[in-house]
């Protein structure tokens, strides 16, 4: 991968909630930003090189049996009740609301992932599973999680997941592609952040609703595309939480 020169025609492209691939099962409601469950070519469907962005709600005492991954960047963010993970390497994980995990597939990993709650419990995971195409493949399997939530509470943009060079040495989980970030934000009604410049950006409304500098509204469930964007203002018009990926390659050199 390199990153590309920047062109000069701005880019919004809003995927209302209602429009997205659903996939359900007795047990599994997905809703995608990109269709993944089936025959796909993920790379083909890809913005940027965010391949997966699926929105998961899990019965509880249910999950994905133990199934493999090779060279992908695989990052979970839970919006509500808590993953149990578990992979071939030995890494194990609770993973609860503003905890950011990240597992590298590399050259293969097997793992499982599931609703950490008993059925008895009745509680339901949801879910937001994201995959970022690594910037080379082959590499060694590894795995990270880190609590963000203190850094969400001051209602602040917070990087939790980066490859990007200026993010070194800060507390964001690292991920082989220095040419993505994902950041994060909790913001009040009324108030306001802004997402950074970027050649490819994938906005998503995971609760709440927000306003955009241009007066778009997106409610919860909704995604806006960008391409060649300066920095975006976003304003809370209901409590809201965000999630934002910063990319600064693409598979597609047509866009």
């Amino acid at each position: 991968m390199s990153e590309p020169s920047i062109r000069t025609v701005p880019s919004r492209q809003v995927i209302p909630g209602t429009e997205r691939h659903i996939f359900r099962s007795g047990w599994l409601d997905s809703r995608q930003s990109f269709p993944v469950t089936g025959n796909f070519d993920l790379a083909a469907n890809a913005h940027g090189v965010l391949l997966v962005h699926n929105d998961d709600r899990v019965d509880a005492g249910e999950g994905f049996d133990a199934h493999f991954h090779r060279d992908a960047e695989i990052i979970t963010w839970v919006l509500e009740g808590a993953v149990a993970h578990r992979d071939s390497f030995g890494n194990t994980g609770t993973i609860t609301p503003g905890v950011a995990q990240r597992m590298s597939a590399g050259r293969g990993i097997t793992h499982t992932e599931a609703n950490a709650s008993r059925r008895s419990e009745n509680r339901d995971l949801r879910v937001v599973q994201m995959w970022v195409a690594p910037e080379h493949g082959g590499g060694e399997p590894g795995y990270a999680e880190r609590d963000f939530s203190a850094d969400l509470a001051t209602g602040g943009l917070v990087t939790v997941v980066s490859g990007r060079p200026e993010h070194a040495g800060t507390d964001a989980i690292s991920i082989g592609n220095p040419f993505a970030a994902l950041h994060v934000a909790r913001i009040g009604s009324g108030q306001s952040v802004a997402l950074p410049p970027a050649p490819y950006g994938h906005l998503y409304v995971a609760r709440g609703g927000v306003e955009l500098d241009d007066g778009i509204r997106l409610v919860e469930g909704d995604a806006l595309r960008t391409i060649d964007e300066g920095a975006v203002g976003v304003t809370a018009t209901s409590e809201a939480e965000i999630l934002f990926w910063e990319m600064h390659t693409t598979f597609n050199r047509d866009l």
